[in-house]
């Protein structure tokens, strides 16, 4: 039987206890009633996208794939750095500026692109 370990960088740790604390998931997308619904259904799907980057994230921490505590670092600052940007394009959203959410949902793709394939890449 093989035993895993996992090692979480203090960073990640309290990045992961941070989330669980405060629930910070993508939910369903609220009413349609709101304005500025395009770009709220772009951030939501954003965040989606930042979940599952998590996701694959801690399948990998928990499997004990993580290349390198190096990449493991990197990784989380990514999907960290995800988070906050999600957050100011909520607010840009709410204040219906669209193209500084198509800026910054961008941004997010870049940060979750590169976490996941962080999270993929094999010890050697």
């Amino acid at each position: 039987m093989r035993q895993y370990t996992l090692t979480l960088s203090p960073l990640g740790i309290f990045l992961s206890s941070l989330l669980m604390a405060t629930g910070i998931h993508a939910g369903p997308l609220e009413s349609a009633d709101r304005p500025h619904q395009e770009s709220l259904k772009a951030v939501h799907d954003a965040e989606h996208e930042v979940d599952h980057a998590w996701e694959v994230y801690h399948r990998a921490a928990l499997g004990g794939t993580v290349a390198s505590p190096k990449l493991q670092a990197e990784i989380e600052e990514h999907l960290h750095q995800a988070r906050t940007l999600i957050t100011q394009a909520h607010e840009a959203a709410d204040q219906g500026d669209q193209r500084q959410v198509e800026t910054l949902i961008k941004q997010v793709h870049t940060h979750t692109t590169h976490a996941i394939e962080g999270s993929k890449e094999s010890k050697q």
